[in-house]
């Protein structure tokens, strides 16, 4: 059985304060000297995902691509200086096919299987990733086995429907947007869903697989970013059904990443894009549904100097610099299933268990989940989503202290299907503190297992100001 944790919390505290105009600071140490590559390379990411540099130059007809680490974190390309991108910065997510699914780009999420052939036909997979797409369905009519296609994923935008066809399948749902225009935390796209198994008597076919959901990638300059080629976080395409399998499902599209660039100054005639893959197709109409679109962010004082293109302006915001990183934050870790220990870093990915169950296991298992900096006697949810069919719920209450705290809930999993187990908690604190004159009513707070959290405060109003904003205005000492 496998889990990747969510956590989402909400509280209430108040505060006050405002923002003034300061100069960005990337943060960047400068530790790995310029990046100046004059052919095409691939950057291997440490594994917090933060390349320190100097300054950034790549040059027209060089492609910049990242390797993966095992937590899979965005790339956070910091420089003390100037970033030139005369040529490619690439994070997008890869095409599923026929036998194999599409692998999202760092920080993004993969697709997922198309289903089997044989005399047991399965459905497709649903794509990883918060907006993963449907898998396809399968519906028998007379001799025919007419499969659904995969549904896109989501992110910025919705993903699209798989498609269907009347007295043979549904069509698959798209996966649906999440995050936020500010991208925080930093997180890429979500996988595609892939299409069911078909057959057409005495013919059986293989569902194509999803795409990948593009990647995430955060560039920060204290000086400047110019473009004049490329930056790309695109979702993958979704795979066809086998070479005979019209009656076989294809795979969705996978959503479009992120991207966030900083710096005191923006310019350039270059491309930024984050479009969401295609959606495999065959001949019968039992297409994949396509990913949506991913976010771009800009966030710097000077964007006079920009003249280039955006793709698509949908999923764009704007707005003066932030703070690249937020520290400090609650957080909630499943550690035990059923006295088996999560690991440091889980995949959380259908297909590859963190964590695998002895048979003798039974309904309903122990979960421990452990908190930091969370009040006791919170509760808890937890959920149990397997990769088919409906989820499962439970609750517990945190004991010990606010900064260390535990609780043991019993749920149960599917018996059928792998799962992936996602923990929430809300929480609520008393302070007197206001913003701009408006009383502070909530905070919420979210993380993503191997991601950045993020918190958001919310007045009386409902206006939400996020914890980067605050955390600038102290820094200012407008408190």
């Amino acid at each position: 059985m496998k889990r990747m944790l969510f956590v989402m919390m909400a509280a209430v505290i108040c505060l006050t304060g405002y923002q003034t105009a300061w100069s960005f600071e990337s943060g960047s140490t400068g530790a790995l000297g310029a990046l100046n590559p004059t052919a095409s390379t691939e950057v291997t990411l440490p594994e917090d995902g933060i390349l320190n540099y100097t300054t950034v130059n790549i040059p027209t007809g060089v492609t910049v691509t990242f390797k993966k680490n095992t937590a899979n974190t965005p790339v956070y390309m910091l420089a003390t200086s100037d970033v030139q991108i005369a040529g490619t910065v690439d994070v997008i997510g890869l095409a599923g096919g026929t036998l194999y699914n599409g692998v999202g780009g760092p920080g993004g999420f993969d697709g997922r299987n198309g289903g089997s052939a044989g005399q047991n036909i399965s459905p497709g997979g649903k794509g990883m990733g918060p907006g993963g797409g449907s898998g396809g369905s399968v519906s028998t009519n007379f001799n025919y086995s007419a499969s659904g296609g995969g549904g896109g994923g989501g992110f910025g935008e919705n993903g699209s429907k798989g498609g269907g066809q009347v007295n043979f399948s549904p069509p698959a749902s798209g996966g649906s947007s999440y995050g936020n225009t500010k991208v925080l935390p930093m997180i890429g796209g979500s996988g595609g869903g892939g299409g069911a198994g078909g057959q057409y008597s005495p013919t059986y076919n293989t569902g194509g697989f999803g795409g990948g959901g593009g990647g995430a990638i955060l560039i920060a300059s204290s000086t400047s970013i110019n473009i004049t080629g490329t930056i790309e976080a695109n979702g993958g395409n979704g795979g066809k059904s086998s070479s005979s399998g019209n009656y076989a499902g294809c795979g969705g599209g996978g959503s479009g990443g992120a991207i966030r660039l900083m710096a005191n100054k923006i310019s350039g005639s270059g491309t930024v894009t984050v479009s969401g893959g295609a959606g495999g197709s065959n001949t019968w109409g039992f297409a994949g549904g396509a990913g949506g679109a991913g976010r771009i962010r800009f966030e710097t004082t000077d964007l006079t100097g920009w003249t280039g293109t955006i793709n698509p302006m949908t999923v764009y915001s704007y707005a003066s610099p932030g703070t690249v990183f937020v520290s400090n934050l609650p957080t909630l870790t499943i550690t035990f299933v059923n006295g088996v220990n999560v690991p440091a870093t889980p995949s959380g990915k259908f297909g590859l268990p963190d964590i695998t169950l002895p048979s003798s296991a039974t309904n309903p298992v122990t979960v421990i989940v452990n908190g930091a900096n969370i009040p006791v006697n919170s509760q808890v949810t937890l959920t149990s989503v397997p990769e088919y069919g409906a989820s499962t719920n439970a609750a517990g209450t945190l004991s010990g202290t606010d900064a260390s705290s535990t609780t043991s809930i019993s749920i149960t999993l599917s018996t059928l299907y792998q799962c992936i187990l996602v923990a929430q908690a809300t929480f609520t604190i008393q302070q007197a503190m206001y913003w701009d004159d408006e009383k502070i009513e909530k905070v919420r707070v979210a993380a993503t297992m191997g991601k950045e959290s993020e918190i958001v405060y919310i007045t009386e109003s409902g206006k939400e100001i996020k914890a980067e904003l605050l955390a600038k205005a102290i820094t200012d000492s407008k408190f």
